[in-house]
């Protein structure tokens, strides 16, 4: 029996796990922290679960326009307010409880589940090291690296927990900040930032940046800082935080250029580091890039034989979709399985702000900078019937296609529930269908889903 062991249990090695039990190998998994990994317990279940009550807030806050009146309309003033204790509860309850079903499911696959730190001792051994300091060797056929990453300290700006916090602290505050400082604009920057905002907080968001979210697509940025600002947040773009003090009653964030900005709580979130150090990695001949991430291959394949990674500690794209597709993709490929590698430009991937972005395939850089040839359509949600009816003024839909073919090659989406309205473009970029393969196929009257069958007709090729 082919021994399989796998170092971290988050998307990435439990899914492998999953993969390797079912090919009938014998699977361990050394994990440190608790199955699910920093996407179950610190980071995708709790932060969208705290932006699903983020998002009620939101729509009963701007539901008047629809005829809705709740107390006089205004948040905390005798209208709507977040119990913020009770929503973090109930954010680590949910967290918990995926993670154990995590482990039962594991458990009934025949999974040994090791508590303890991880480490290759060369490519073909694996120690776990409790916590008590008692060590286990385990010999493997193949190793899989799928440790993580963790939120990125800045020097002058280290998290203390209570004040200064970084994306997994946040989830122990009893109150809600009566101002939060967001430093950083990526997407857990903007994604906090958007979700404290509709709590009712007021969010000052720094951004280092011409504009928030400098790495989607231009449109989908603008409309989204536009709503930050027409809701009343504080955007300081090309603005650099150099230190983030405590003060007696709150936080003193100093930018580079000597301007200061008060807040009560100060949340970091200016990127990730991967979990590489210690564990032998280098030492068991696995190649490093100069930011510290293991390098891969297309199938997952480390440079030291019979090893594999998987997840954010590649840096590949940090979405768990991809972690899991990685271990996955690992496994069969170790065991003997039929594998197709991974292809990113079939991989969708989701801003959870208010309104959300949601992308697929070729992008708007991608084409400006003439790296790929398409033709683009944008149509406002403005002037979809469903989106009026639920009083939606943001957003919209923009779909890419080859010219000549037709070739659907990627899109956007902008919009609450983007992250379900990509699935049918997904299925168009993956299955290679035309817009004419799109646009006609039927949509039901009035959806949302409209607005990308229309598209799709605009941009039909003649002849």
């Amino acid at each position: 029996m082919t021994r399989v062991v796998i170092v971290g249990g988050g998307p990435g090695g439990y899914e492998a796990a999953l993969v390797a039990a079912q090919l009938g190998a014998d699977v361990t998994v050394v994990d440190r922290d608790g199955l699910g990994g920093s996407a179950v317990l610190t980071d995708c279940v709790p932060s969208k679960t705290l932006i699903a009550t983020s998002e009620v807030m939101t729509l009963t806050a701007e539901s008047d326009q629809l005829g809705v009146r709740i107390g006089d309309g205004s948040p905390g003033e005798g209208g709507v307010s977040v119990d913020l204790a009770a929503v973090n509860s109930r954010v680590k309850r949910l967290a918990a409880a995926q993670s154990a079903d995590i482990v039962n499911r594991l458990e009934r696959e025949g999974v040994r589940i090791v508590t303890g730190l991880g480490r290759l001792e060369g490519p073909s051994v694996v120690t776990a090291t409790e916590a008590g300091g008692r060590s286990h060797a385990f010999p493997a056929d193949a190793v899989l690296v799928a440790t993580g990453a963790r939120p990125r300290i800045v020097a002058g700006a280290e998290p203390d927990g209570e004040r200064i916090l970084t994306w997994e602290q946040v989830y122990d505050l009893d109150v809600l900040p009566s101002r939060l400082i967001v430093v950083g604009s990526g997407v857990t920057g903007a994604e906090f930032a958007s979700a404290y905002d509709g709590l009712g907080s007021d969010v000052v968001l720094v951004s280092s940046r011409d504009h928030v979210l400098p790495g989607e697509d231009p449109d989908a940025a603008q409309v989204l800082e536009d709503v930050f600002r027409r809701r009343g947040m504080e955007v300081l773009s090309r603005s650099r935080a150099q230190t983030v003090q405590r003060t007696e009653g709150g936080v003193l964030v100093t930018l580079a250029d000597g301007r200061t900005v008060e807040g009560s709580h100060c949340l970091m979130a200016v990127g990730s580091l991967p979990n590489t150090e210690g564990i032998g990695l280098v030492e068991s001949g696995v190649t490093l890039t100069d930011a510290g991430y293991v390098q891969v291959d297309r199938v997952s394949r480390t440079s030291a034989r019979g090893v594999y990674s998987a997840g954010d500690v590649t840096g590949v794209l940090m979405l768990a979709s991809v972690a899991a597709m990685q271990g996955r993709v690992a496994m069969w490929h170790a065991l003997g399985d039929a594998v197709k590698p991974l292809d990113l430009k079939s991989v969708s991937s989701n801003v959870f702000t208010d309104p959300e972005i949601a992308t697929i395939g070729v992008t708007q850089a991608d084409i400006d900078a003439g790296r790929e040839d398409a033709r683009t359509i944008k149509l406002p949600l403005a002037t979809n019937a469903r989106a009026k009816m639920q009083g939606i003024t943001d957003g919209f839909v923009k779909l890419f296609a080859r010219p000549g073919t037709g070739v659907v090659v990627g899109g956007v989406v902008v919009a609450p529930k983007a992250s379900e309205l990509i699935f049918p473009i997904t299925l168009a970029v993956a299955h290679r269908l035309t817009v004419d393969d799109v646009a006609g196929s039927f949509t039901v009257y009035p959806s949302l889903t409209g607005s990308i069958a229309e598209a799709a007709r605009q941009l039909h090729t003649h002849g």
